[in-house]
């Protein structure tokens, strides 16, 4: 008897686009000799439909009425879904309501990974080593910085511009704080770019992260696994930008990714080591990508992505393709991973 999975793609966040290729990835890579698989696309408004073929015109999609009952006959659930409203935990906490299966990492692995000011207490408390960072909150209108010791201060934008260039020395990143695929991020040099990313990445989430500049090799570790967790070979990032953008990764034909990365033994042990250390600090299961800057000297954990794109030219997918697992026999391996 096959395996009823439901793939859930397409969200709500600023992923969507990239959440669709992802879920087509699936689906075609899935073995449909042992699975019966029901696309599930939900639209940017947050309204659920069951697709016949993969294709988002209307036409092509039934609207489903009652989304508990609906999913509630599916034996496993891949949910797909980037960025808030999927890789946040939202998602996995209605599939444990309903007591529904699903792939990948729990609620509060989510959230926590998919939050970059709660990854980095994380990895503070494990003590394991990441860029110098401070973080902020705005409100409407108003600021607040907030320091090491997590003391809050409203402040004017200006003001607390002053306070992040005392502290980090440009070039400087500015993130969004539940953004991914690199959205809302800028590069600065100075305090009037500085003034204007933190506007922009503000748009995004009401929690801003603005780290140091690392150079180093940006380099890619996928972790497969429960109790035991198992990492690939690695990947390195060679961006046709400033640094690896939404454009850069997705749309710049360009950019290059190389496996495996151009590293020592040595060093790709120790990311090794690190990619399953910074998994397990989360509480991670099932799968995620952990990203890297290495430099000759240290290695920074820069993010834990806990549903790594899965497109064509997605790197997490790609690395174990590289170790011999291939592209479907990775999906039977985390669909495993949930029911063993």
């Amino acid at each position: 008897m096959k395996i009823k999975i439901g793939v859930i793609f397409g969200g709500m966040s600023s992923e969507h686009d990239v959440s669709i290729k992802s879920g087509t990835s699936i689906i075609e890579n899935l073995d449909h000799s042992k699975y019966e698989i029901s696309k599930i696309y939900i639209n940017k408004d947050g309204t659920w439909y069951e697709l016949k073929e993969m294709k988002m015109d209307e036409n092509n999609r039934i609207i489903i009425d009652n989304v508990f009952s609906y999913l509630k006959k599916l034996d496993v659930v891949f949910p797909i879904l980037h960025g808030k409203y999927g890789e946040d935990g939202s998602i996995q906490g209605l599939l444990e309501l309903i007591k529904v299966p699903y792939v990948g990492c729990n609620i509060l692995s989510s959230a926590l990974a998919l939050d970059k000011v709660y990854t980095k207490i994380i990895l503070e408390h494990a003590n394991i080593n990441q860029a110098k960072y401070v973080w902020i909150k705005r409100y409407k209108d108003n600021y607040t910085y907030i320091d090491e010791n997590s003391i809050e201060t409203k402040d004017s934008l200006e003001n607390i511009c002053l306070k992040v260039q005392n502290k980090i020395t440009y070039p400087i990143f500015v993130k969004p704080s539940t953004s991914g695929s690199s959205i809302g991020i800028s590069k600065v040099k100075n305090i009037e770019e500085l003034k204007d990313a933190i506007e922009y990445a503000s748009h995004f989430d009401n929690k801003i992260v603005i780290e140091e500049t690392i150079v180093g090799k940006e380099i890619e570790c996928s972790v497969l696994g429960n109790e035991q967790v198992k990492a690939s070979s690695l990947g390195e990032i060679i961006p046709d930008d400033d640094f690896y953008s939404y454009d850069a990764k997705y749309r710049n034909e360009n950019s290059r990714l190389i496996i495996p990365a151009s590293l020592n033994e040595e060093k790709v042990e120790e990311v090794k080591k690190t990619a399953i250390q910074a998994f397990k600090a989360i509480g991670g299961k099932g799968l995620a990508r952990i990203d890297f800057f290495v430099t000759d000297k240290d290695i920074y954990v820069n993010e834990i992505n806990t549903l790594p794109g899965f497109t064509n030219i997605s790197m997490y997918p790609k690395l174990w393709e590289y170790d011999g697992l291939k592209y479907s026999d990775l999906l039977d391996e985390i669909i495993n991973l949930l029911l063993i």
